[in-house]
């Protein structure tokens, strides 16, 4: 294992009401072994009831970023395809402000076509859908465009293919600095070139262990290409929680960090039991307390 497990939740923000999700914001923000506290960015539900309820999560992310003091806290990951980054750079910059510096900053390029459940978002929000290349492409020049508003202290112009900006500033700027920590969700080969240029964090789904170290072998060769030290960035995974069978998520936590991945975020799915935080602390991660 690589370095020291760091432990978080992912709560989807769907399928369940503000007071449930807040419910379970504070009571991580209360335990110790839980470092880090995530949402998702979806504008509909991509399971359960497909009209039921679900919250967009910038905003929520900044009403739990005003009612917790401890957790790290961000979107796990945002969509570039929903906001025009230099929006994207302030709205961030507000949570930052607001939670006193603990953002960490998710973004990737948007749902992936073997999500299907996910594509009737942009339909339905008046979104554009693109191809996986310019996708990814648009990612780097927002990652571009988004640290300069956070870093640069003059008006900037930026003339790219996907992003043009006259007069481009931010101000207030994060509390962290330079920058909040730089989160890149996503596999694909083309997105992997992004997270060695622009990552300070990769975060794969998990899943497939074999496919996890097949990719950040990847990315260790692309740091190389571009005289990056790999280290530099570190390894995360997601992992879904069962609540039936607690074994099950240890053993995949095991198999996580063995492989390398010493920053896991676990998802918890609603209905939230009570003191569902408690129980992961004491009966799934006791074992790295």
């Amino acid at each position: 294992m690589n370095g020291k497990p760091s432990f978080g939740i992912m709560t989807a923000p769907m399928q369940a009401g503000y007071d449930e999700v807040l419910r379970v914001w504070r009571e991580a923000d209360q335990i110790p072994q839980i470092g880090h506290a995530w949402l998702f960015d979806h504008l509909l539900p991509i399971a359960g009831s497909l009209d039921g309820p679900i919250f967009e999560g910038w905003t929520l992310l900044s009403a739990l970023a005003a009612q917790t003091g401890r957790l790290r806290l961000g979107l796990l990951v945002t969509s570039n395809r929903f906001r025009p980054p230099a929006m994207l750079a302030k709205i961030a910059a507000t949570v930052d402000v607001v939670s006193g510096g603990r953002l960490e900053f998710g973004i990737g390029a948007g749902s992936r076509p073997s999500l299907p459940m996910a594509r009737r978002e942009y339909d339905a929000h008046g979104l554009r859908y693109d191809g996986a290349g310019d996708a990814v492409a648009s990612l780097a020049e927002a990652l571009t465009v988004i640290r300069r508003l956070w870093t640069e202290d003059e008006p900037f112009d930026f003339d790219g293919e996907f992003v043009k900006l006259a007069g481009a500033f931010g101000n207030p700027k994060p509390v962290q600095r330079p920058y909040p920590p730089v989160v890149i969700g996503g596999r694909a080969k083309a997105t992997l070139r992004v997270v060695a240029e622009h990552a300070d964090v990769w975060n794969i789904p998990g899943g497939d262990i074999a496919d996890a170290i097949s990719r950040s072998a990847m990315l260790d060769g692309f740091c190389a290409e571009i005289g990056r030290d790999p280290a530099e960035i570190t390894r995360s995974i997601f992992l879904p929680v069962s609540y039936d069978r607690p074994g099950s998520t240890r053993d995949a936590i095991a198999e996580a960090l063995d492989a390398g991945f010493p920053h896991v975020i676990l998802g918890l799915t609603p209905p939230y039991p009570e003191h569902v935080v408690r129980w992961l602390a004491d009966d799934v991660l006791k074992e790295w307390s």
